[in-house]
């Protein structure tokens, strides 16, 4: 299950700590990935914010995360489980909003768990058409996900509120590196920040402040450990007006220098 996709349109299963290889801010701090994700627990509990809301999950619960949707996944001690990743393309038979499903019976169980086996084997086997055979079976993945998300309640009412910091969280994924300030969000979204922030935080748990230096700070870390690219470079990318006041908020966010972050993932 270790081995490296042999393509980039090919689905890839990982287990939720092969996720977090570089640090539990992979999945603690808010962002968006290019990729679906479905995630798989089977062991331990945590919380999530998707979909505009905070939740609690629990051992057999499935989170679908579609690409391009901020969310924040905090797992508790001794919380296992798989995570899929699925290309954009790799299959159409996939929810087009986050689900979070709670998995009551032992077939369904049996059955989700079963498809990201065969995946898995098929990574270690590496045969010819691997990727054509795992993401078949992630199309079987998908359908799965379709049958539960129609037969089980996984969506929230709809309100004014919910609305208002899914859009926010929109928000966040296309222009959290605008050097937007809060104020500047509440604005365009025709609210003043005091609402913004009080309705983030009923909602979320985290402050309108939190989720979009959050989001900054998670694409400033993935963007020091895990590419060359010039600090410099890297702030002026992140809406930064200088890479002095780019360094000093990784220090702020994370108690070391850009550098020094770098550094320690050599």
């Amino acid at each position: 299950m270790a081995s490296a996709p042999a393509s980039p349109f090919q689905s890839h299963l990982q287990t939720l700590a092969q996720l977090t290889a570089r640090g539990a801010w992979q999945v603690t701090l808010p962002h968006d990935r290019s990729h679906h994700l479905l995630v798989w627990i089977t062991r331990g509990q945590g919380t999530c914010i998707l979909d505009g809301a905070r939740e609690g999950f629990g051992a057999h619960n499935a989170l679908f995360l579609p690409a391009r949707h901020l969310f924040i996944l905090e797992p508790g001690r001794g919380c296992l489980g798989q995570a899929l990743s699925i290309p954009a393309g790799a299959t159409t038979l996939l929810p087009d909003k986050p689900q979070h499903l709670r998995i009551r019976d032992t077939s369904s169980q049996a059955e989700l768990t079963g498809l990201l086996d065969a995946i898995g084997q098929e990574q270690l086997a590496n045969r010819p058409y691997v990727t054509e055979a795992v993401n078949a079976t992630a199309n079987l993945v998908g359908i799965w996900l379709l049958r539960k998300s129609a037969t089980l309640s996984s969506t929230l009412p709809e309100t004014p509120a919910r609305r208002l910091v899914c859009k926010y969280l929109n928000r966040l994924v296309t222009d959290f590196d605008s050097g937007d300030s809060v104020a500047m969000h509440a604005a365009a979204l025709g609210v003043t920040p005091e609402h913004l922030t009080r309705t983030c935080k009923t909602a979320t748990g985290k402050t309108a402040s939190e989720l979009l230096s959050g989001r900054i700070e998670h694409a400033a870390r993935s963007l020091i450990c895990g590419t060359k690219r010039p600090i410099g470079v890297i702030a002026s990318d992140l809406g930064f007006a200088s890479i002095q006041s780019f360094s000093r908020f990784v220090r702020q966010q994370t108690g070391q220098s850009p550098r020094d972050l770098r550094r320690a993932t050599k």
